[in-house]
């Protein structure tokens, strides 16, 4: 019997995720809220592409969606962290969700709760055992790139010294201006620009942090404290991107350095650094696009992929969380990491399998 999905939002991600889950033979889309009154009343194949397919019609209505039974939501919206300062916002929800029996997989954080607290654990796990559900987080980086990489190689080390994973992505054609725009704050001009101590840098910092204390957590390595840097690179000449237009003089490329400190030496264990460039001729001296892992210690690994190593990150995110409502569905109830879903495969239509 296929597991009944419910999707919140159809952003850039949120589309390649609706696709997958209507095109997916073990899943069943029962309920699409959206965010967009214009979406209202559409059904849910013509958002993704796939025309008038599934009999399902996008909602604003939330309580209504709602009282459809089903086995999971795939959560989706901009975090409310950013989008309205508040982090509560999208935990009341999720809680909601959580405790009415129905599976969260979420692109929002909640990779690693702890990074939030103990109150923001207890409060998330109560939900989770009222009913009988489970909570999972997900996305590419954080969610794959910087976790399952560096952990999947310390499999063959006799010791980790330290590991850095560095990610360089240029965001000319992504088309959200909602994103790269008003999210990331790429265009804005420098006074306008939040840093480290706006709404974003916060949120950002939160989500790395999770990252960061999954990983030590996991390798039995207990943190000091995590430290943020932050550099900016300003655009020469004004240009037009897929989200809009990035004027001279305003954010042009982001460099975002995060470091776990270890308790026991005071010695950078962990460190981790995006950088988010508006276009591909801006801010190339701090990394080129791609993506490098070197893991120092016995044996040291190091692994770089150019700009090419991932054909489309979107769908990719999307994918890495559709592959997980399966085994999510099944774990039992509380909060599920990708360290407890171990490795996960691709689940939907492979054409190796079919003539």
């Amino acid at each position: 019997m296929p597991l009944r999905v419910i999707q919140w939002a159809t952003g850039a991600t949120g589309r390649h995720v609706l696709r997958l889950v209507i095109e997916h033979p073990d899943l069943e889309l029962v309920g699409l809220i959206v965010t967009n009154a214009d979406k209202a009343g559409r059904d849910a194949g013509d958002l993704c592409g796939l025309g008038p397919v599934t009999g399902v019609r996008a909602s604003t209505d939330v309580d209504a969606v709602l009282a459809t039974p089903a086995d999971c939501v795939a959560y989706l919206p901009l975090p409310s962290a950013r989008t309205l300062g508040d982090a509560g916002h999208d935990e009341a929800i999720i809680r909601r969700l959580l405790a009415s029996g129905r599976n969260v997989l979420t692109t929002v954080g909640y990779l690693y709760p702890r990074a939030y607290g103990d109150d923001v654990v207890t409060r998330l796990t109560a939900a989770c055992l009222a009913g009988g559900s489970s909570l999972h987080g997900t996305g590419a980086n954080p969610g794959f790139l910087a976790e399952v990489l560096p952990l999947t190689f310390t499999a063959m080390s006799a010791r980790v010294d330290r590991i850095s994973v560095v990610e360089s992505s240029e965001f000319s054609r992504y088309p959200s201006p909602d994103v790269i725009l008003g999210m990331m704050e790429l265009g804005a001009t420098p006074q306008a620009f939040g840093g480290r101590d706006s709404t974003y840098g916060r949120w950002l910092s939160g989500l790395f942090a999770e990252s960061i204390l999954l990983v030590a957590d996991t390798l039995g390595v207990p943190l000091a404290r995590i430290d943020t840097e932050l550099d900016v690179e300003l655009a020469e000449r004004g240009f037009d991107i897929a989200a809009g237009r990035i004027e001279a003089g305003t954010v042009a490329a982001q460099r975002w350095r995060w470091t776990g400190i270890a308790a026991a030496t005071g010695e950078p264990f962990i460190v981790q650094e995006a950088v988010y460039r508006s276009a591909p001729d801006v801010g190339r001296h701090w990394a080129p696009s791609g993506m490098a892992m070197r893991i120092d210690g016995r044996p040291s690994f190091v692994l770089t992929q150019d700009h090419g190593w991932l054909g489309n990150g979107l769908l990719a995110t999307a994918a890495h969380l559709v592959n997980a409502i399966g085994p999510v569905c099944a774990a039992p109830p509380g909060i599920v990491t990708l360290v407890d879903l171990g490795l996960l495969r691709p689940t939907g239509p492979t054409a190796h399998m079919r003539r």
